[in-house]
C-alpha cells in the first residue's frame, strides 16, 4: 500500500512543472478578465494649467476605486474652443462622454438642450447648502440642478509689490490711477535699463475677453444687459466710455499690442517673467506667481480688488467650473462617484493647495492649510461671494459670440467707430434675447 502511494506521489511530482507552466500561462487571461470587469467612464476636460495636479488626483481616484477606470480626453484651454468640442459630442449623443467640465455660463444651455443630466436625486439640498450660494445658483435652471461646482473664479489685480513699494505707490483704486502708476514705473525702470510693460490681461477674441471687458463696463456703472429691461446696454455712455478707455489707454499703451492675442497662459507668462507691473487674472495665478521654480518674481507679488472708474465700484466677473454628467451616459452611478470624489472637501483642498484654485465649499475658507498656502483667499472671500455673473441665458453662447466680435473689433482698431459697432452688436443681442421670451 505504501509503495502504491509513493508511486502516485512520484507521478504527480513528474507533472508538477507542466501544471505550473499552465498556471502561469493562464495568469494574463485572468488579468484581462478582471480588467474587462472594470467600468469605464470617459471624462472630457479642458487643458489644465497644472497637469501634474490632475494626474495625482486621478491616480488617487483609481487607487481607491479599482472597479472604475477613467479615460480622460483633454480639450483646448480656451473655454470657447472647449465648448465647441464638447457640444459637438453632446449634440451627437456621443457615448464618449460620461463626465464633463462646464464653464459657469453653460448650465442653462446644457439643461435646455437636454445634454446635462439633472442631479437633484444625487445632489440634495442638504449637500448644496455646503457650497457658495452663487455657484449653486449658476448651476440651477428652472429649479433643477445640473452641475456640481468644483472651483470658483473671479477677476483680481496682481501687482509687483516690490516696484510699487520702491516708487511709493499703494495698489490703485481706480483704472486711471493704475494707468498713471504703470506709466511712471515703466518710465523709471527704463531709465534704469529695464524694459517692462505696465499691464497684462486677456484680450484675445474668446470668452476671457468678455470677462475682462465686462469688468470695465460694470465698474463704470454700465451693463451689458440692463436688469430692468432685459435689453442690451452696450450703446449707453458708461459702457461706451469703458470700451473707449481700454482701446485708448490700455492696448498698445501700458499693455503691449500683443495682449490682443493673450489668453490666461500668455498674460500670466509676461507677468511671471518680470515683464509687467500689473496683471488681471484669476486666483490660480497667485500660486504660480509665487512658485520660485516657475516665476522670476516669487515673493514680490501683491493682490488687490480690481480697480474701478471714478464714481463706480469694483466688479469681478464670476468664473469657475462645474462637473456635469451626460444625459446619454450608460454609467451614471460610476460617473456620480467620480463627480462626488472630485468635488469632495479632501480633493477641493488638495486642488486649492497645489493649484491655487478657490474652492466652492464654504467650510474650506476656514481651513488653516489652505489659508497658509493661499492667504489671499481670506481677503477675497467677499469677492468670490459677490462676483457678478455673465448674462444667464440658454442662448448665452450666441450672445457671447456677438460680444467677443464687438469687443475685439472695438479695442483692436485705434480708429474703430465704437458707437456704430455697439449699436450693431446691441441689435443682434436683442434679437437673440427676444427668442427666449
Amino acid at each position: 500500500m505504501n509503495n502504491m502511494r509513493l508511486s502516485t506521489t512520484m507521478r504527480m511530482l513528474k507533472y508538477l512543472p507542466l501544471i505550473l507552466i499552465m498556471f502561469l500561462i493562464a495568469l494574463p487571461g485572468c488579468k484581462e478578465r478582471k480588467e474587462s470587469d472594470r467600468i469605464t467612464i470617459r471624462f472630457v476636460s479642458w487643458k489644465p494649467n497644472q497637469p501634474e495636479v490632475w494626474k495625482e488626483i486621478l491616480g488617487i481616484f483609481e487607487k481607491e476605486n479599482p472597479d472604475i477606470r477613467v479615460i480622460r480626453e483633454i480639450g483646448p484651454h480656451s473655454s470657447t474652443a472647449f465648448h465647441d468640442l464638447l457640444t459637438q459630442k453632446l449634440k451627437n449623443k456621443s457615448r464618449d462622454v460620461d463626465v464633463f467640465f462646464m464653464d459657469v455660463i453653460w448650465p442653462p444651455e446644457f439643461a435646455a438642450a437636454g445634454w446635462a443630466l439633472p442631479l437633484d436625486g444625487m445632489f440634495p439640498q442638504s449637500e448644496r447648502r455646503k457650497f457658495l450660494d452663487g455657484t449653486i445658483i449658476a448651476n440651477t435652471y428652472k429649479n433643477r440642478i445640473y452641475g456640481v461646482p468644483l472651483f470658483i473664479d473671479s477677476g483680481m489685480l496682481f501687482y509687483r509689490k516690490d516696484l510699487l513699494d520702491e516708487y511709493g505707490f499703494q495698489p490703485p483704486i481706480t483704472w486711471n490711477e493704475m494707468v498713471k502708476q504703470a506709466g511712471e514705473i515703466v518710465k523709471k525702470e527704463k531709465q534704469g535699463g529695464s524694459d517692462i510693460y505696465g499691464f497684462s490681461g486677456q484680450f484675445k477674441q474668446y470668452e476671457g475677453l468678455v470677462c475682462n471687458m465686462m469688468e470695465y463696463i460694470l465698474s463704470n456703472g454700465g451693463r451689458i444687459i440692463k436688469l430692468k429691461t432685459g435689453k442690451s446696454g452696450l450703446t449707453e455712455k458708461p459702457a461706451l466710455d469703458a470700451v473707449r478707455f481700454v482701446r485708448d489707454r490700455i492696448i498698445g499703451k501700458i499693455a503691449p499690442e500683443g495682449v490682443l492675442t493673450y489668453q490666461e497662459p500668455e498674460s500670466l507668462d509676461l507677468f511671471i517673467q518680470g515683464k509687467a507691473v500689473f496683471l488681471r487674472s484669476w486666483p490660480y495665478a497667485w500660486t504660480i506667481s509665487n512658485d520660485p521654480e516657475k516665476s522670476r518674481i516669487a515673493g514680490k507679488v501683491g493682490i488687490a480688488k480690481l480697480p474701478h472708474f471714478k464714481g463706480g465700484k469694483s466688479y469681478s466677473a464670476l468664473g469657475g467650473w462645474q462637473l456635469g454628467i451626460s444625459s446619454y451616459s450608460n454609467n451614471i452611478k460610476a460617473a456620480w462617484r467620480f463627480v462626488r470624489f472630485l468635488t469632495s472637501n479632501r480633493i477641493q483642498k488638495l486642488y486649492a493647495m497645489k493649484a491655487g484654485k478657490a474652492p466652492t465649499r464654504k467650510s474650506l475658507y476656514n481651513d488653516p492649510g489652505i489659508l497658509n498656502m493661499n492667504p489671499h483667499f481670506a481677503y477675497m472671500k467677499d469677492v468670490f461671494i459677490s462676483a457678478y455673473p455673465r448674462p444667464v441665458s440658454p442662448l448665452y453662447p450666441s450672445i457671447s459670440n456677438i460680444l467677443q466680435r464687438y469687443f475685439s473689433k472695438a479695442v483692436s482698431d485705434p480708429n474703430s467707430d465704437i458707437e456704430k459697432e455697439a449699436a450693431s452688436a446691441s441689435r443682434e443681442i436683442d434679437r437673440i434675447i427676444a427668442l427666449t421670451k
